[in-house]
Parts: C-alpha cells; structure tokens; sequence
C-alpha cells in the first residue's frame, strides 16, 4: 500500500511508502485524497510522513518525462489540488519529513503548517531547473509565500538542495531533528497545535492564505 492512515488521541498519521522512491503517481495521490478526507473528518491534527529515509522524491517521472502530454497535465493538476488541500486544511498539519524531500515531496512541505526534517545526509528542495521541467504555478505561488525572499533564486532557479539545518534558514523546515525523532517531534507538535480552537485556527489560516490559495485553485483544472 502506498499510503497508510492511523489515527490515535485525535492525531492523524498518514505515512506514505510505496517500498520504492515514494514518488507521486495517481495511485498515490488518490490515497493521500482519501487519508485527508478521513483525517479531516476523525482527528484534530494531521502528520504527513514518509518512510526512514525518504520523505517524497516527487511526481514520477515516467508519467512527467515520457508520458503523453495529457496525462503529464492530469497528474500535475492532481498533485497541484493534494498541495492545495494542505495548504487549506481546516486543521493543523505537520511534515514529518524522515528523509529526502524533493520536487513535488518539498511543495508538500511548503504545503504544511509546520514542517519537521531529518539531519543526516538527506536534501530538501526542488530540483525542476536541474531535471529540466518548468516549475508550476502552485509551487511558484507556495515558493512566494514560504521560501525566505533572498534566497529563492538559488532555491528555484538554480535547483539548490539544502540538508537540514539550512533548509530551515531557507523556509523548507521549520524544525531540524535526528532522524529517529521526526515522528515523535511532529506528534507532539500536533498535540499542542490540537489544542487551538479548531474553527478560529481554520478562519485565520483560510483569512491569511486566501490569496495564494485562489491564485493556485485558479490555476488548475
């Protein structure tokens, strides 16, 4: 299975693993649809997380480099709704990021409220110039509104990847910890963040990113 779901004291783990790269296909994002949708109906806070070592390695690449320009479109619209619904959810959201965050796996970071990372010899960043494909515009609008302004050239333009510690200083992370204490680290910051008032916590996040969020809505079809 490529993505699992268990809820416990009101936190939502969904954890994604397809034994392989965790790269997004339209089987992936139709479980992460799904595990939201249950999430947001069962628990107070939801922690996305990949397996040890890997977090998401991005959309896959057979569908967005040699498939047909109809199903590269369909997927990228796909996963630009998924990044949508996190930067929209109406409860708190955590990455849980055990490992490489690339591509489409660091837009679903930008997508989090609060994002966890793993020190080690793991990267974050979005590596589109490098693989030559254009960044879209849900992760132009996320880069904007998350990424530190001085740095958004190296991190787009030139495909910088960054390791922990920096991505934090970039805007990648919010919280860099050894790789054995990203689980616990997140689960805990979604109990605390659980404690907010649900519907005051979701008017201010849909008050504070309604722009981005119709310009990326806008966007997709």
């Amino acid at each position: 299975m490529s993505v699992s779901l268990n809820i416990s004291d009101d936190i939502a783990l969904i954890t994604m693993d397809d034994g392989k790269a965790n790269a997004v296909s339209n089987t992936m994002l139709e479980a992460l649809e799904h595990a939201l949708n249950e999430a947001e109906q069962k628990a107070e806070a939801v922690v996305l997380a990949g397996r040890p070592g890997l977090f998401c390695a991005g959309f896959d690449l057979k569908i967005m480099k040699g498939g047909s320009d109809e199903d590269r479109a369909a997927l990228g619209d796909r996963g630009g709704w998924i990044v949508h619904r996190l930067y929209s959810f109406p409860k708190p959201t955590i990455a849980a990021a055990t490992g490489h965050g690339i591509a489409l796996g660091a837009l679903f970071l930008l997508g989090c409220d609060v994002r966890v990372g793993a020190l080690g010899n793991y990267h974050f960043g979005l590596n589109e110039t490098a693989i030559n494909l254009p960044l879209p515009i849900f992760g132009l609008e996320l880069v904007e509104a998350r990424l530190a302004r001085d740095r958004m050239v190296e991190a787009v333009l030139q495909a910088r990847l960054y390791q922990a510690e920096e991505a934090v200083t970039v805007g990648y992370l919010d919280h860099a910890v050894t790789q054995d204490k990203v689980i616990a680290e997140s689960t805990n910051i979604a109990r605390e963040l659980a404690a907010i008032p649900s519907e005051a916590y979701n008017e201010n996040k849909q008050l504070m990113r309604r722009q981005t969020l119709s310009t990326i809505a806008a966007s997709l079809k």
